[in-house]
């Protein structure tokens, strides 16, 4: 006699339980929900940074008053903060593909080597403003500096961020508490750091190598 439960058909519902390799958080679209919400938190954080981006593009060269970016701007400086940024993507795939495959001493190595990049671009940032306010900009000064410092400003709180969160994995996996099994976790991550650089460069295209037009006045 046959028996009541057959084995499920290519693509149809799993029986409950799950068979072996089924995901019991997976979505319809494929993906966990943490992958999800992850995409979904970077796409409406898209919606910020655009909007910031065309406010900034929207008040180039208004600025009757007060210095300006070609006053202020070190290309060369910015390139390798930027370089810097970019290269910690790298470190982060390397992250990844060392839990993957269980191996979390280098899953240490690269988280940390990860974040310490991040904090050398943000140790740059900060040096950075500070020379501006010496030299008379903030954001209070003329509309470039505001849209300037809330634009570069917002992207420098979401690398610290990321920062923190490498950490905390990185605190995990000391202590034994990220394994190959957590690597969604360290992928998820990636995601985030990987928009935060990808970001940047549009930042940085956009602010700082993009010519600036005349001023108005």
């Amino acid at each position: 006699m046959a028996t009541i439960e057959q084995t499920n058909e290519v693509g149809a519902p799993a029986s409950r339980g799950g068979s072996p390799g089924h995901d019991p958080h997976a979505t319809a679209t494929g993906v966990t929900n943490l992958k999800l919400g992850m995409w979904l938190f970077l796409a409406s954080d898209c919606l910020f940074f655009g909007a910031f981006i065309a406010t900034y593009l929207l008040y180039r060269g208004r600025d009757a008053v007060g210095v300006g970016p070609k006053e202020l701007f070190d290309i060369p400086f910015t390139s390798a903060t930027s370089f810097i940024l970019l290269m910690s993507s790298l470190t982060m795939v390397l992250a990844l593909a060392a839990i993957q495959r269980g191996d979390i001493r280098r899953l240490r190595i690269w988280l940390l080597a990860t974040a310490l990049l991040g904090a050398t671009f943000i140790a740059g940032q900060v040096f950075e403003f500070t020379e501006f306010n010496r030299e008379g900009l903030n954001l209070t000064t003329n509309l470039f500096g505001s849209s300037f410092f809330v634009t570069t400003g917002f992207h420098g709180a979401h690398v610290t961020a990321g920062i923190i969160w490498l950490m905390s994995l990185w605190g995990l996996a000391s202590q034994g508490r990220l394994t190959q099994k957590d690597s969604e976790r360290v992928e998820i991550a990636g995601l985030y750091w990987h928009f935060v650089d990808v970001v940047w460069i549009v930042i940085f295209t956009v602010i700082y190598l993009v010519p600036q037009p005349p001023k108005v006045g």
